[in-house]
């Protein structure tokens, strides 16, 4: 089993570091246009191999696609990451030539892989994809909701005073700082509801703090994080490859689901061996759903953004 990582900066080393750890590719290839880096890091990962007890294989190449053939999920990474003070959104204009380029140079080698996009303004460029590509859309997933599922996660556990491992709770809609929509409702601690753990204003502080969480750290390192978010593109891979038929929020294209069409945004999936199996519909009430509609609304105005660059 293949799966090449197209982007070796901070979070594609992450994720196929996580990949190969893990063992969850025999072979992960690790492609970057900078001369040199793909190579390096790969090598630096084999050299952690017998000291960390895996056998996967790791190869670096410097823009050379044909060593991408035959893969089986191509995670796409690829772009500028943001900087303080920048939005995803500020990304547009740059990352499409680049997330287009490469699913174009990716299907010349492997026509039949899955795609999972990590490259912002993510809901985007998984609209790109798709548009751009003409591949079915179960093979082509963005990773948002996942991260931002577990940065929920995480500041429902600092709340609350737990490990996140025992907490569970997902955020739907667009990956940004204003669009994404953590649902406390839904969520939980060891099957307990956390609004009866919680006060109100807690529950508020969390998802303020959950919706900033990228900026926050971006602010804090001076660039994206990594992660995080590659580890999240390494457990959405898993979930394909040993088909897992895992529930995992995820930036998919909906034809009437969540009452919306034309357009990839985070919801609830079942991830197995063929991609996106299900869309799990989740029973929003009017003020989620009004919430969810906003965030699409805000989605589908990037994505204007593409006609207007002719990009789809």
């Amino acid at each position: 089993m293949k799966v090449t990582v197209v982007g070796a900066g901070n979070v594609g080393a992450t994720c196929a570091n996580v990949l190969a750890q893990k063992e969850i590719a025999s072979e992960v290839v690790l492609l970057d246009i900078k001369e040199g880096v793909a190579e390096g890091k790969a090598m630096d990962m084999m050299q952690t191999s017998h000291m960390l007890g895996f056998d996967s294989t790791v190869i670096g190449s410097t823009n050379d696609y044909s060593k991408t053939a035959g893969s089986a999920v191509v995670v796409i990474t690829s772009g500028l990451p943001r900087k303080p003070g920048m939005s995803r959104e500020d990304l547009i204009g740059t990352n499409a030539g680049i997330v287009k380029s490469v699913v174009d140079n990716i299907l010349k080698y492997s026509p039949d892989t899955i795609f999972v996009i990590i490259s912002n303004p993510m809901d985007t460029m998984t609209y790109l994809a798709l548009k751009a590509s003409g591949v079915a859309k179960n093979r082509i997933i963005g990773m948002g909701g996942m991260l931002d599922s577990n940065r929920f996660k995480y500041y429902l556990s600092q709340a609350l005073g737990v490990t996140p491992t025992d907490v569970q709770g997902l955020v739907i809609g667009g990956h940004g700082d204003t669009t994404m929509i953590p649902l406390t409702r839904f969520a939980t601690y060891n099957g307990i509801p956390v609004s009866e753990l919680l006060s109100a204003e807690t529950l508020q502080k969390v998802v303020a703090d959950t919706m900033v969480g990228g900026a926050t750290l971006t602010k804090l390192l001076g660039t994206s994080a990594w992660y995080a978010p590659g580890a999240a593109g390494a457990t959405v891979v898993e979930a394909i490859v040993r088909d897992e038929k895992k529930v995992i929020t995820s930036c998919v294209y909906l034809e009437g689901e969540y009452g919306q069409k034309d357009i990839c945004i985070g919801v609830p999936v079942v991830i197995g061996k063929d991609g996106v199996e299900k869309i799990i519909d989740f029973k929003l009430n009017a003020e989620e759903q009004a919430l969810f509609n906003k965030s699409a609304d805000a989605v589908r105005g990037m994505n204007n953004i593409l006609s207007d660059m002719k990009l789809v």
